[in-house]
């Protein structure tokens, strides 16, 4: 099926779509162009929507705001948005009265006409998706990159191709109803995350698991074989399996031996590139190349791969060089929104580091922060909401030594403090291993936010 002919085939339908945000609002004037009676809902009310409430409404759609958004959905479709679970009494209850609960991600899988390579996991991919785009967009290839990186491509699929590619980052949140899966499959790793939001740890993993599960066996799933989640995983795969690792040798897959990055393949093997070639600092990057290698391989020669490599700065909010000023460096790692996160950032520096913590708890130990904040950071400044349990898990180490720990009260005063205390040579990094919810939209906003204050500094 087309996007064309999927439009023509809810013409006579009524459609709600919950959220009047990134992913949603293309579609809701895609559909409102195209004839289709549409109600947006969203839990923002008419004065925090603003001008956006007049423009929808110009364009024929019917607006369901404030708290009662989800109240009495009775329409055809209902677009769910990501952020939203599917089990909410609201959306059981149109369910049962026979409305079709779909969403943006899995009406594009019915209708791309190209090939789809899908990422997923706990760290990594945004990273991960990007550098597999990078790699195809440099072997030639015409890509589409989205998902939950920020840019729906629903609306765009008209225009695709069947040569093109699709690029595609997936949270468990997307992933969760999908009956549908890429024809190529990426799970970077699996640890405790948004636990605030899924039920517990079986049901996050059991939502991954949604990017392989629908595959036939002639598409490939890439595993990440040093986790142990993700390797149990892969036994169970119904696609081709290739697998990634730092510390073990696959049969198939990508995997370092010394600083050589080796791709095997049916008992051949050959040498892509040293680990020297990766541009982005920290082994959590060499991991991520690793897991885009093998996602690419057989469609990009290992020059392109090389190329990537050697000139790929990295994405926005990750581990992100903002400037230098008098010998000290800081960086926005602002993604690091939990501790598995915060420890690979620290762990890309050889140096200690002084590191800007806190923000919003989402359900997840932090005990496992705590040893390495006492070995990678020469001064914690911690704000927010989690600022008291991060310090107790750096205090109840093993390893704790008297590691300077001191609240203050927002970022203005946490970078303040940070250029007053640093000296030439020092590394400020933020890496809060918490959510941004606490005092922002999202971690972008936080970034952002940081690097305006690091730029300001005198």
């Amino acid at each position: 099926m087309t996007l064309q002919e999927y439009i023509a085939s809810i013409q006579d339908k009524t459609v709600a779509i919950v959220g009047i945000g990134v992913s949603n609002t293309p579609l809701i004037e895609l559909l409102a162009r195209s004839g289709v009676r549409v109600t947006a809902c969203d839990r923002k009310s008419r004065e925090a929507l603003g001008d956006e409430a007049e423009r929808l409404e110009s364009l024929g759609v019917s607006l369901k705001l404030g708290e009662g958004y989800l109240r009495d959905l009775t329409q055809d479709i209902i677009f769910r948005t990501p952020g939203l679970r599917p089990d909410v009494p609201e959306l059981l209850a149109a369910a049962q009265r026979g409305s079709v609960i779909t969403s943006e991600m899995e009406v594009f899988f019915r209708v791309a006409p190209c090939t789809l390579i899908a990422v997923t996991g706990s760290d990594g991919k945004t990273t991960t998706t990007t550098i597999v785009s990078e790699l195809l967009k440099a072997a030639g290839k015409t890509v589409h990159l989205g998902g939950n990186i920020g840019h729906p491509l629903l609306c765009e699929a008209g225009d695709m191709k069947p040569e093109d590619y699709a690029v595609l980052e997936l949270s468990s949140f997307q992933l969760m109803t999908m009956t549908q899966s890429p024809h190529i499959s990426v799970i970077t790793n699996l640890a405790p995350n948004h636990l605030d939001v899924h039920k517990d740890m079986a049901e996050y993993v059991a939502a991954k698991e949604n990017i392989f599960t629908h595959q036939s066996a002639q598409d490939i799933a890439v595993f990440n074989a040093d986790n142990d989640i993700t390797s149990e995983q892969a036994g169970r795969a119904v696609g081709r399996v290739r697998l990634f690792s730092r510390r073990t040798e696959p049969e198939n897959g990508v995997f370092l031996r010394g600083d050589a990055v080796i791709c095997r393949e049916d008992g051949a093997e050959r040498e892509i590139m040293k680990t020297g070639d990766i541009l982005l600092p920290g082994v959590h990057n060499v991991e991520n190349y690793l897991a885009a290698i093998a996602a690419v391989n057989g469609l990009v020669s290992d020059e392109a791969v090389r190329q990537v490599a050697r000139t790929f700065k990295g994405v926005e909010h990750r581990i992100e060089l903002v400037r230098t000023l008098r010998g000290v460096r800081y960086y926005n790692d602002s993604i690091g929104t939990s501790p598995s996160r915060t420890i690979a950032g620290l762990r890309s520096f050889p140096e200690k580091v002084i590191l800007i913590a806190g923000g919003k708890d989402k359900g997840i130990s932090y005990a496992p922060l705590g040893p390495e904040l006492n070995e990678h950071v020469k001064l914690l400044i911690l704000c927010g909401a989690t600022a008291r349990v991060i310090r107790e898990a750096a205090e109840q180490a093993e390893n704790y030594a008297g590691l300077e720990i001191v609240e203050v009260p927002d970022h203005q005063a946490a970078v303040d403090l940070a250029a007053a205390r640093a000296v030439p040579g020092d590394v400020v990094l933020l890496s809060p291993a918490s959510t941004a919810f606490d005092r922002f939209k999202n971690f972008m906003e936080r970034g952002k936010v940081f690097k305006s204050i690091v730029n300001a500094l005198q």
